[in-house]
């Protein structure tokens, strides 16, 4: 009763307090190595991420170790947790954490003569903590902890915000990276009055075999958005297991949703094209930006183009899903669901990091006072990038609020009907033809049959009245059927769509930072940080869309 939830949310608070003050003290640990403050070097922060960590691998060794103990207890589980297609896809990114792992490893070995041994350290206990985690989520993400709960809770709040760190940490390194690169050109575009000062991290010595060196670190910058996304998607894992905490289970059954991949050749066809698109853009992109003025204005203006074609289409499906969703009387799942607020709480916290770099666009090219002709492309851009997300996000969480579809409504009706008939011709044979469908209310109402009409007309009537309603709306009517095949292409679409928007920026196409133009107008230093904090978000955005939009189409 309420005696029992006064302990519970009193360890909710201590808990969440707790794991606040690491996530503060680490992100102070990574503004000081960021900005050389005296004293602290990057040895020290490896220190504290590697603490962290070791602390979080005793806890799930703890944990597994008194789970294996008491494993034929019968556990609640939360059936909305941890989804397969979620656990695959850390499961895939770890691996690519690890192979980065290796690559740290060796660069390394190869710099060992002035590289601290904390460098060495770090990333074997990163492979083992991924390791271990990846089996832990496999094994326990759905488990609604009902013993130890306060100790649970620390080490699970523990985990959430050591992976936040080393989501942070593994950001502030990949934007040291896109940094270096963005000042080299801002000479070729022209901006020549913004000071270049390149942040080099690189080690005072030689590596031995040069050219495996340079090759180890270039490859590393292009594994850390994998790294990235692991290291968010697991955190978030970890916050649903932590929310689920001595939580009572309600009595739903476990829905098992499976992928059918027939009826969505239009939305995976365009998709495809999208996808193929976006790799032939980013291809140029990378190679023409910062060769010379001329080439670096044409590969702007290209992105820019392509960008806007694609949020058009984008934001063009999104709103059809939202008003066939309006038509549609089906009832909302409104049941208390901590896997899916947090799904939709991430989509719009996420969206903000995009809203607030389009808005700083648009303000530039408000108050610039010389625009060349490439920046009017951003106004558009910008423009639809704010609508397209904000579409996108009613139309994910529309879909999630949705009962799960069992079988096609044509096909229960048609059971009804079958059902109808054959008790109808029971009757018939006992009692005469009495018209049992007119008299009978449960059954006029079921079927919302009119008496006096054939089963043609009848149908026909049903048809002619929803038709009037949808037309009414401004949305073509689909029967039950061809509603759900316009809502699987249209799913299909979007998420080929965003992992297309999700490649450019994470392998360094990113207009925020070549256009210059917002850099003249808010100063160098101020956008650049704006830039740096929004980004990251961005990009998550896009991959967790995604991932939302793959568990609608399951669900479809």
């Amino acid at each position: 009763g309420a005696r029992s939830s006064v302990p519970q949310k009193l360890a909710e608070a201590l808990s969440s307090q707790y794991g606040l003050n690491v996530f503060v003290a680490g992100l102070l640990f990574l503004l000081a190595w960021a900005v050389h403050a005296a004293g602290v070097g990057k040895r020290d922060l490896l220190c504290l991420l590697t603490a962290l960590m070791l602390l979080q691998l005793l806890w799930m060794l703890w944990y597994v170790g008194r789970s294996y103990a008491q494993r034929r207890l019968i556990r609640p589980k939360d059936a909305h947790a941890g989804a397969r297609w979620l656990r695959g896809s850390v499961t895939l990114f770890a691996v690519i954490t690890i192979i980065l792992g290796c690559f740290k490893v060796g660069y390394f070995i190869g710099f060992s003569e002035c590289l601290s041994a904390t460098e060495g350290v770090f990333p074997v206990t990163h492979a083992v903590h991924t390791l271990l985690q990846v089996y832990f989520l496999w094994g326990h993400a759905k488990d609604i902890i009902q013993s130890f709960k306060t100790l649970e809770r620390f080490g699970v709040i523990h985990s959430v915000f050591t992976n936040l760190l080393l989501w942070a940490n593994s950001v502030l390194n990949e934007s040291k990276h896109q940094l270096n690169e963005h000042k080299e050109r801002l000479i070729t575009l022209g901006f020549g009055n913004v000071t270049i000062e390149l942040d080099d991290h690189s080690p005072p010595c030689n590596c031995s075999p040069e050219h495996l060196c340079a090759a180890l670190a270039q490859g590393m910058y292009y594994l850390y958005p994998f790294t990235i996304e692991y290291q968010i998607l697991a955190s978030t894992m970890l916050f649903v297991l932590w929310k689920n905490i001595g939580r009572s289970v309600d009595g739903a059954r476990p829905r098992h949703a499976g992928l059918r991949l027939h009826g969505v050749l239009a939305g995976s066809a365009l998709g495809l094209v999208a996808l193929a698109a976006t790799l032939g853009v980013v291809a140029v992109y990378l190679v023409h930006i910062g060769r010379s003025k001329a080439k670096s204005e044409a590969a702007l203006a290209m992105f820019y183009l392509y960008a806007i074609a694609l949020l058009l289409l984008m934001g063009a499906a999104g709103l059809l899903g939202v008003r066939i969703y309006r038509v549609d009387e089906k009832s909302l799942d409104e049941s208390k669901n901590p896997a899916r607020k947090l799904d939709t709480d991430l989509l719009v916290g996420a969206a903000s990091g995009s809203w607030l770099l389009s808005w700083g666009s648009i303000l530039a090219i408000a108050c610039a006072d010389t625009r060349p002709p490439y920046t009017w492309y951003n106004l558009p851009y910008s423009v639809l990038a704010i609508a397209e997300k904000y579409i996108q996000n009613l139309f994910i969480i529309e879909s999630a609020h949705r009962e799960p579809e069992g079988l096609p409504e044509d096909v229960c009706t048609l059971r009804v009907v079958t059902v109808y008939n054959r008790a109808a011709s029971m009757a018939s044979l006992h009692f005469g033809d009495a018209g049992v469908a007119r008299d009978t209310p449960a059954v006029k109402g079921s079927l919302g049959r009119q008496p006096g009409l054939g089963k043609e007309e009848q149908e026909e009537e049903e048809r002619r009245g929803k038709g009037a309603w949808s037309s009414a709306l401004g949305v073509p009517f689909f029967p039950g059927s061809a509603k759900r095949r316009v809502l699987r292409n249209i799913t299909v679409f979007l998420f080929l769509c965003n992992i297309s928007l999700w490649i450019p920026p994470a392998f360094g196409c990113r207009p925020e930072y070549d256009n210059g133009l917002e850099e003249v107008v808010f100063g160098f230093e101020p956008w650049i940080i704006v830039v740096n904090l929004a980004m990251p978000f961005s990009i998550f955005y896009r991959m967790h869309a995604a991932a939302s939009l793959f568990e609608v189409y399951c669900k479809m």
